[in-house]
């Protein structure tokens, strides 16, 4: 079943995210991920969200995405992103 990582970002360092951003798509590649929402501009709806950034990643199911989460390419650059912005992370089962 399908997963979805979803990631609100709040970035402090534009320039040393943007480093990260042209390194994580080839780690995606390999790994079964995709992007299905990356940035781009929102709309809030109800309440408030003080959203800055919203990703959305689409994997196979939970394994895959955890293959890619703790893999050797990820893990190095993840922390460029950690070190670049302040994010809330969930893991989304999809449906049937």
């Amino acid at each position: 079943m399908a997963v979805y990582f979803v990631v609100d970002i709040k970035v402090h360092d534009p320039q040393l995210y943007e480093d990260y951003r042209k390194q994580v798509g080839a780690t995606l590649e390999k790994y079964g991920g995709k992007f299905l929402i990356r940035g781009g501009a929102f709309e809030v709806i109800e309440g408030e969200w003080p959203l800055q950034r919203l990703v959305m990643l689409e994997f196979a199911d939970t394994a895959q995405f955890k293959r890619w989460y703790s893999s050797p390419e990820y893990s190095r650059i993840r922390e460029i992103r950690f070190q670049a912005s302040d994010a809330r992370a969930i893991l989304v089962q999809g449906v049937d």
